[in-house]
């Protein structure tokens, strides 16, 4: 009896494509990052309307998301050479003692300068543990489960940052207020890491030795010469969420002309990511099926040009409708989940040195946090709310476009392994 319930759960774990090795890991990273969108919806108007000025604010992020795009470039490279435990435990410390400065310090007086320094270091921590977890993923999952694997991650990844974070923030402020609520982020960090590194033993197929960290550091700049692939993948990640940093810059003040509360906007917003975590997985087992550089194109790319342009001018064209708002949002934030197989084909691009093609997608992840702000920044003025929308609608055809020569070895659409023989889909 036992070994048939043995069987069930492995045929349901291997039809989902989550690594049964690495659950708790994924649980561990849900939580993790739960703790870290904490202050994701309310952190900049809090400084504000404490004195604070817009472009302090502005600044703020800034610095934080230069010092997430490059921790999201060091986690893979990091993972490879010195091994993904160890690099997810730095994560850890740099976040721990990020958010002790920040809150500690910073906050309390709105002491600028300690501010900046602080949620610099905390911007350090998050890629470290997290995407360094994917390293993890693209050694440990079989090749035609890789695509639900990683859908997985960024269903957890994505549920705890921005639907989990943001409901469990609503509830705490209240409760505990602000800076306090801030405080758990700590807790919940710990909590994940239990999960992630104490009570996760699924082992790392591939571990390189400690002579080689250089070299696996240089790996990761020397990757995209060697396979230029790995480079377009990278700039195919940054036009993938550059409209969702950009989108809260402006968008809240387009809807509120158009009739649309802050609440009612929030409530949008919340939706959109709820549904993107649930299309994160659908569009994993998508990916498997229908090619991986097929979905990118078509769902991410088109869909999401298409969807950008719907989710603008829905208001326009619907005037008052909120439902008809709040599905053109769910449809874009759909479409955004058909690049998830962007994190199962640029590491088959390399039958080695998988960590340095992570690292070059990580950083392709950590970019958007500030270069969609700075789309913002520097054309809103010129050319208003629309032109940034049709601008940010080209990128993704764009997108789109160089996906198509992003081909793997043979032009598969996805690699299959099964048992020690190679089976190739064709175009």
């Amino acid at each position: 009896m036992s070994g048939n319930n043995s069987t069930v759960n492995k045929t349901f774990f291997e039809k989902a494509g989550l690594p049964r090795q690495l659950l708790f890991g994924y649980i561990g990273i849900m939580i993790f990052m739960m703790g870290d969108g904490i202050e994701q919806g309310w952190l900049s108007p809090y400084l504000v309307s404490h004195g604070m000025r817009v472009q302090q604010s502005a600044a703020l992020f800034t610095v934080y998301g230069v010092t997430i795009a490059i921790s999201a470039w060091f986690s893979g490279v990091l993972a490879e050479g010195y091994g993904v435990k160890r690099t997810m435990f730095t994560g850890l410390v740099l976040y721990i003692l990020g958010t002790i400065g920040f809150v500690g310090y910073g906050m309390p007086d709105l002491n600028y300068p300690l501010m900046l320094l602080f949620y610099a270091l905390r911007g350090f921590g998050y890629p470290l543990f997290a995407y360094s977890f994917l390293v993890w993923i693209a050694y440990s999952s079989p090749q035609q489960q890789l695509g639900r694997a990683v859908g997985w991650f960024w269903f957890v990844f994505t549920g705890g940052l921005n639907v989990l974070g943001a409901y469990y923030s609503s509830w705490a402020i209240g409760r505990f207020g602000h800076l306090n609520t801030l405080w758990t982020s700590v807790f919940w960090a710990l909590l994940g890491a239990l999960f992630a590194l104490v009570l996760n033993k699924g082992s790392i197929k591939k571990q390189t030795t400690g002579g080689s960290q250089i070299k696996e550091l240089t790996k990761g700049l020397t990757i995209v010469k060697e396979e230029p692939k790995v480079l377009l993948g990278g700039i195919v990640r940054i036009i993938n969420t550059t409209a969702q940093f950009a989108f809260p810059v402006f968008l809240p003040m387009y809807m509120a002309e158009h009739g649309y509360a802050t609440t009612q906007w929030l409530q949008i917003w919340g939706t959109i990511f709820t549904a993107n975590i649930i299309f994160n997985l659908l569009f994993g087992f998508v990916g498997d099926r229908l090619g991986w550089r097929n979905t990118i194109m078509w769902f991410g790319g088109i869909g999401c040009a298409v969807t950008t342009l719907l989710f603008y001018y829905a208001p326009q064209i619907w005037e008052g409708s909120f439902w008809v708002v709040m599905v053109a949002g769910i449809l874009w934030g759909a479409c955004l989940a058909g690049y998830v197989p962007l994190s199962a084909l640029v590491p088959s691009l390399v039958k080695k040195d998988k960590g340095a093609a992570m690292a070059i997608l990580n950083l392709g992840a950590g970019l958007p946090v500030f270069v969609g702000p700075a789309i913002v920044g520097l054309f809103i003025g010129s050319v208003g709310d629309a032109g940034v929308i049709w601008i940010l609608a080209a990128l993704y055809l764009v997108s789109a476009l160089i996906t198509r020569f992003i081909t793997l070895p043979d032009n598969a659409k996805t690699i299959y392994h099964y048992s020690n023989t190679t089976e190739t889909i064709q175009l």
